[in-house]
């Protein structure tokens, strides 16, 4: 019996993120909206080795605040449905615009595998990404392709199964990206987590500091999880 896993794929827009969901999944795909929006919502079906993945295409977002429908999707999706794995292109041509999102889905999950996309054509911008530094940095595997020649998908496959396939930590604790905002920013998160946390309305599903990190800058789509 093969194990299914759900896979959500994520990005900015006009990365290549339809490209590989297009090359992974091929005709085994349905489109329709998601619930309540008219945003168009993907989903594919693909095997490889003993495993079956339901690929999930996330709209493309800048980031996970509430700043678009398709933003506030991508990151309802990615917290409360839970994947087992979310896998995010980025254009390797422009990698610093596209880190702001990875470092946010790191910030809420570690199951992750980092596509950088385009590659060819940053080789012949003359751009050269350190990965091993790139991966140690964000805790995280990285794959490179260029998914127009179809380059790269087979290790994307592979990273994508020994990833969702990676057992958990004995503690159960997902080792999720902390970055240090400086004195300032720190004490004001401690302090909203310590009244989020005391709060008998308060939503455990959220993770802690991402959600003081939200809320603090305004996020005011996420103030009903506290009521």
């Amino acid at each position: 019996m093969m194990t299914e896993y759900k896979v959500a794929l994520a990005g900015n827009p006009n990365t290549g993120k339809s490209t590989i969901f297009n090359a992974l999944t091929g005709a085994n795909q349905h489109t329709g909206n998601w619930p309540g929006k008219t945003v168009a919502k993907k989903e594919g079906l693909w095997q490889w080795q003993n495993y079956t993945f339901k690929l999930v295409d996330l709209p493309g977002a800048y980031s996970l605040s509430a700043f678009s429908l398709e933003e506030t999707i991508t990151r309802d999706y990615i917290i409360r449905e839970k994947p087992h794995l979310v896998v995010i292109v980025t254009d390797a041509t422009n990698l610093e615009r596209n880190l702001y999102l990875v470092v946010q889905i790191r910030e809420i999950t570690d199951r992750v595998v980092l596509v950088l996309n385009m590659q060819d054509v940053a080789h012949s911008q003359g751009l050269e990404i350190d990965l091993p530094q790139l991966e140690s940095a964000l805790g995280v595997p990285v794959v490179v392709t260029a998914a127009r020649a179809g380059s790269g998908l087979v290790d994307l496959k592979e990273a994508i199964a020994q990833t969702v396939n990676r057992p958990q930590a004995a503690t159960n604790a997902p080792n999720l990206l902390h970055i240090d905002y400086g004195p300032v920013i720190e004490e004001a998160l401690a302090s909203l987590q310590g009244l989020m946390q005391n709060s008998p309305q308060f939503n455990p599903s959220y993770p802690g500091r991402w959600l003081a990190q939200q809320l603090l800058a305004g996020d005011e789509s996420l103030a009903d999880v506290l009521n």
